[in-house]
């Protein structure tokens, strides 16, 4: 717990910092500390520090350690890895923000996976910053009618973007291409404001573009284990 309690705050100052020299507030970011391949105990070491924001990037690792921590309550799961349809209902069960929706098939899915009673859930549309298409994400082409048939759909609520920065190009572009694609994403949902964006190596460059989500794993959690 020291250890874990001195790399969250190590790491809560660096963003203070990258916040301060973009001229931003820190309190407007939200944290996600990502949890990958660590067992649902290590979340409850962080909820005792105060995070509450949590993150997954597989469907069983959410769905068990969201069960194992049912009685957190006001623990927020974000789900950040590429979802298949099939999975859609586990994922909506588990989740309560699905940052990774980049086709209406996927967004279709989720919608359909609510039942009765269930609140919104607020998505977020991924964008493909590079030029490969087997990365995830919609094509920037794609992105103004995604958001529109997201926004037409009964139980989903569209917040903003998501997008990885590629790995042969230098951030702070393609994070600013994306503070583009999200200005755009507003112009059809104005409370869409969320981005999404900026991990271990690269957040100081994604707040400085506007990001309002960070995601963070090993520079809080530690070392992950190996798979299982």
């Amino acid at each position: 717990m020291p250890d874990l309690a001195q790399r969250l705050a190590e790491v809560d100052a660096r963003i203070g910092d990258a916040a301060r020299a973009a001229g931003r507030d820190a309190g407007e970011l939200t944290r996600i500390v990502v949890t990958k391949f660590h067992a649902a105990a290590l979340v409850r070491e962080l909820h005792a520090l105060g995070v509450r924001d949590v993150g997954e990037n597989r469907q069983q690792e959410l769905s068990a350690k969201s069960t194992e921590t049912v009685d957190l309550a006001d623990l927020t799961w974000h789900f950040i890895g590429q979802a298949q349809t099939n999975k859609a209902r586990a994922i909506r069960r588990a989740a309560h923000v699905v940052h990774s929706v980049d086709r209406a098939r996927l967004a279709d899915a989720l919608d359909a996976a609510a039942e009765p009673g269930d609140p919104v859930l607020d998505v977020l549309v991924q964008v493909n910053l590079t030029d490969d298409p087997g990365r995830g994400g919609v094509a920037p082409d794609g992105i103004d009618a995604l958001a529109e048939h997201i926004a037409a759909s009964d139980t989903l609520r569209l917040r903003g973007v998501m997008a990885v920065a590629p790995l042969d190009e230098e951030p702070a572009p393609a994070f600013q291409r994306l503070a583009d694609y999200a200005a755009r994403v507003r112009a059809v949902i104005p409370d869409a404001t969320w981005i999404s964006a900026g991990m271990t190596a690269d957040f100081a460059e994604a707040i400085a573009c506007g990001a309002t989500h960070l995601r963070i794993g090993s520079a809080i959690t530690g070392e992950r284990p190996p798979r299982a």
